[in-house]
């Protein structure tokens, strides 16, 4: 099945996006390592660039900055796949971000219930948008971001299960799109 996914997807990029902690980083990677591709996270590729942390870089530059530079960097990783990305959970708001990714991958929307992604968030201080109240905040990125998450190629439910299977998921999810 690998070899007739890499064939039928003709060198374009899969590309993982969805609010923060979903899961996009640790997915990715094992889906870059079963189809034998090149691993990359946006948000990663931003803080070697700028030696910076995400969260740090908001507070200097401000989100507008970021987001500019974030868009800057998916553009030319997916010009240089094929690849599997992780992108940051507000990249897909930008529709030039979206225009791009369609022309050179296929979107994969991990999703999962708020519940379980407020509880793996709960404590993390590196997360620049969840400062303050986070259970209110979650809630309004939800609300505003689900609906255009909800354009991408594909939707994978992620609900604390095993790697391997949100990945098998993945790849019947990207058999049945290809094929149609």
């Amino acid at each position: 099945m690998i070899k007739f996914l890499k064939l039928k997807m003709k060198n374009r990029s899969l590309v993982l996006v969805g609010l923060m902690g979903v899961g996009k980083s640790t997915i990715g990677r094992y889906l870059a390592d079963v189809l034998d591709l090149r691993f990359c996270d946006s948000d990663h590729e931003i803080e070697v660039m700028t030696q910076l942390s995400i969260k740090d870089f908001f507070a200097v530059y401000g989100e507008q900055v970021f987001r500019n530079l974030e868009e800057e960097v998916i553009c030319r990783l997916l010009k240089e796949g094929p690849i599997v990305l992780a992108t940051g959970g507000g990249a897909f708001m930008n529709a030039k971000i979206r225009e791009i990714i369609s022309k050179y991958g296929l979107s994969i929307w991990l999703q999962a219930e708020s519940c379980i992604l407020i509880e793996r968030l709960l404590h993390e201080k590196s997360r620049p948008l969840l400062e303050g109240n986070k259970p209110d905040l979650f809630r309004r990125l939800i609300s505003e971001r689900y609906p255009i998450y909800a354009r991408a190629d594909i939707t994978v439910q992620n609900h604390n299960v095993l790697c391997d299977l949100v990945v098998f998921k993945i790849l019947e999810q990207i058999k049945s799109y290809l094929i149609a």
